[in-house]
């Protein structure tokens, strides 16, 4: 094998396993905060704690995937396409680790709420919530897989319905604090749960705009739909 080719070839086996770890890193991403609803939805104080826990697991592996791209610009120079999709890999990690600590947090908050008595149905709706949006992060990573730019723009399309049920959710909440002044605090903590889980929504979509730039080789010309009709302040941000 010429030596031009071999190094082509190691190069291409470095962007495929590190395209490989994003797909391992969005996997445990999507697991967490399934599984984060599910702890709130049960109760299940050890399954929260599971989930918080992990979140060092999904932390590291950024890490890992972060000095993986360095080493691959450092020592590889790629440029255009191939520079491209280690830019790309770089911003979605960036959009993963985040979306694990809103999973964190809700895992946290749910630790508060189980001391508390819940407006009936609201977890139940919150975990609805959270595997629409789920949905939307495994298909915006097919989209990567695939290099598929349609599948990108649907997963932006699909954001305004996760804000619609956030929304939705909202001004349930909303209802409830002014019916009866005790449903405050577990309102408050259930609202940003919400509002994180609307979040990652956000960054999924993020992630799909990336895959659009990674194809396209520039980001969609315009803005995404949004339907968060709200204006309380951010929320949780570690």
């Amino acid at each position: 094998m010429p030596m031009e080719q071999h190094i082509r070839s190691s190069f291409d086996k470095s962007l495929e396993s590190v395209q490989a770890q994003v797909l391992r890193m969005g996997g445990m991403v999507e697991d967490a905060l399934l599984r984060a609803a599910e702890a709130l939805d049960k109760r299940d104080e050890a399954l929260a704690e599971q989930v918080r826990q992990g979140d060092r697991a999904i932390d590291a592996l950024e890490e890992m995937i972060h000095t993986e791209c360095a080493r691959i610009i450092a020592t590889q120079s790629p440029t255009a396409g191939d520079l491209r999709t280690v830019l790309t890999v770089m911003r979605i990690v960036g959009s993963l680790e985040r979306s694990g600590d809103y999973a964190k947090n809700l895992a946290k908050r749910s630790l508060v709420l189980n001391q508390m008595q819940l407006v009936s149905g609201s977890t139940g709706s919150i975990a609805r919530m959270a595997r629409s949006v789920v949905a939307l992060l495994r298909d915006a990573l097919d989209a990567f897989a695939t290099r598929d730019a349609a599948l990108a723009e649907d997963v932006r399309k699909r954001d305004a319905d996760v804000d619609q049920m956030y929304n939705a959710l909202f001004r349930e909440f909303l209802t409830h604090m002014m019916e009866d002044p005790r449903n405050i605090t577990a309102c408050m903590h259930l609202h940003f749960i919400a509002k994180n889980i609307e979040r990652v929504g956000d960054h999924a979509t993020g992630i799909a705009e990336q895959v659009i730039y990674l194809v396209n080789g520039q980001l969609p010309d315009t803005d995404r739909p949004k339907a968060d009709m709200t204006t309380l302040p951010p929320t949780d941000q570690s």
